[in-house]
């Protein structure tokens, strides 16, 4: 079956509070999609967000962003009271305000949790109950609050730093209001979220996560799984991941997060991750493995470098890995996010588990017949994009690249104004051989570089657009549905 859907995150989604929730436009946006015929709806990570409000940087794997619950669902639930004028009202329909959408946010989870704690006790119990990781990550988060945000190897207290069982009883007595707000708080986002889920799913559409290979160094799970981690004594990441020097950066990119002892975990069956995609497998229908290239050979950085240029690759579990996730998870629904170095050992991996890969327009343009990414290079087995949430837009990239570029992809997508791109790119997208193709909204929309949502490498100004409340228009309807109907996607 040819499928068709849209990248878009929730906190792009419009509607009040000035971020994009699990509520009613959440369920807007679903019927949207079905009424084009979409069966895919692509999401960024949907953990806690870290260093500037990366979703790829999270503070737990396991964890849902607080940020998403729909206060105004909880308010028509009855389990909280407020007046709209009490919610955050941004002066721009267009970017997220983070800070004081956080704030406004926090203030009203903090009243509904003193509000319907009680009422909801024996629900609590069952959601506790189904998720052992729920308590350690409430934990954490409160003693990283206690000490000011702090980052968990740098807390003053050794004790709980190393997690000695009398400093754990201590801080969950001493804390105890705290990590049972948290514990609360990712109780409502799994109640929004499978709602949600439940109700894409009724309609035939199909929740795409995304899954980052790697845990930030500042995490639940660094602190509560050491051991799985190449740390030191104190805590400390031996080495850090990333990517060598390339075309794109002339030092290549140090990520900084820390690296699996993947040697210890195949002596325990890969039981850490055996969980983890089970999971990312509950949330979603379909789950895209960021950076796959990392499970045939990652990129090792030493931990003080100040640059990517000392790393050097390392064989990863290959096909260790995905024997033990067959056996113990049959059926996983996962899609190869295979951009980078395809060296022949991830080509080989890539071949024993047959995920779907990535095809990605924009990148198709220039490079030649061997190009991977060209549009004759193309199979079945593939996901396709116009472009991914770490590239510009279409127009935008059109309107930065060179005349030799642009008249490139002129001539193969048949369009002459720059306006016209991104149409002519959907349509060849749409009209490929790929099984799926998924079209960010921004190209949907046509947007130029100012709705770009990541810039790799830049500090700030990241993961901030939102779509506008009048873009789901019944003319857009209309127009994307022709469209799949044409492309054999409907």
């Amino acid at each position: 079956m040819r499928r068709s859907g849209i990248l878009l995150h929730v906190t792009s989604l419009p509607g009040p509070g000035g971020v994009g929730s699990l509520g009613r436009e959440a369920y807007a946006f679903a019927d949207f999609l079905h009424a084009c015929g979409m069966k895919l709806w692509q999401v960024l990570p949907m953990g806690p967000t870290g260093y500037g409000e990366s979703p790829y940087q999270s503070s737990s794997v396991f964890a849902g962003n607080p940020l998403v619950i729909s206060t105004r669902t909880l308010r028509d639930e009855g389990l909280l009271d407020y007046d709209d004028a009490e919610e955050f009202v941004p002066d721009t329909l267009s970017a997220v305000q983070y800070a004081p959408a956080q704030q406004s946010r926090e203030k009203l989870l903090r009243r509904c949790f003193r509000q319907s704690e009680y009422v909801l006790q024996d629900e609590l119990r069952r959601f506790i109950a189904q998720n052992p990781w729920v308590e350690d990550f409430a934990l954490f988060t409160a003693v990283k609050q206690h000490f000011g945000n702090a980052m968990w190897t740098k807390w003053p207290d050794a004790a709980i730093r190393l997690r000695e069982p009398e400093a754990l009883a201590r801080y969950r007595r001493e804390l105890d209001g705290e990590v049972r707000y948290h514990v609360f708080c990712q109780y409502l986002f799994r109640r929004q979220w499978f709602a949600l889920k439940r109700y894409c799913n009724d309609r035939g559409i199909q929740l795409f996560g995304d899954m980052p290979i790697y845990v930030a160094e500042d995490s639940a799970d660094t602190w509560t799984r050491p051991e799985v981690f190449q740390l030191d004594e104190n805590r400390v990441p031996k080495q850090v991941a990333g990517v060598p020097p390339d075309l794109f950066s002339e030092d290549g990119q140090r990520w900084g997060n820390p690296l699996y002892r993947w040697s210890f975990l195949q002596t325990r069956g890969y039981d850490w991750w055996v969980e983890r995609m089970r999971g990312m497998a509950e949330m979603y229908d379909i789950i895209r493995v960021d950076h796959f290239i990392g499970f045939a050979n990652y990129y090792a950085i030493p931990y003080g470098a100040p640059t990517a240029r000392d790393g050097r690759w390392i064989a990863g579990p290959g096909k260790k890995l995905f024997i033990a996730l067959g056996r113990e998870l049959p059926g996983l629904n996962v899609v190869a996010e295979d951009l980078g170095v395809l060296n022949e050992r991830v080509a080989d991996l890539l071949r024993f588990v047959g995920y779907p890969g990535m095809k990605v327009l924009s990148f198709g343009i220039g490079g030649g017949d061997g190009n991977p990414h060209a549009l004759q290079n193309w199979t079945e087995n593939c996901v396709c994009y116009t472009g991914t949430h770490d590239n510009d837009t279409v127009l935008g990239w059109l309107q930065s690249s060179d005349e030799a570029t642009v008249k490139e992809a002129q001539k193969l997508l048949k369009f002459e104004a720059l306006s016209d791109g991104p149409a002519a790119f959907v349509e060849a997208a749409m009209a490929s051989v790929c099984r799926d193709c998924v079209i960010p909204m921004q190209d949907i929309l046509g947007l130029d570089g100012t709705a770009r949502m990541n810039l790799p490498g830049a500090i700030g100004g990241n993961w901030l657009w939102r779509m506008e409340p009048a873009a789901l228009s019944d003319a857009l309807v209309q127009r994307l549905r022709e469209l799949n109907q044409r492309c054999r996607r409907l």
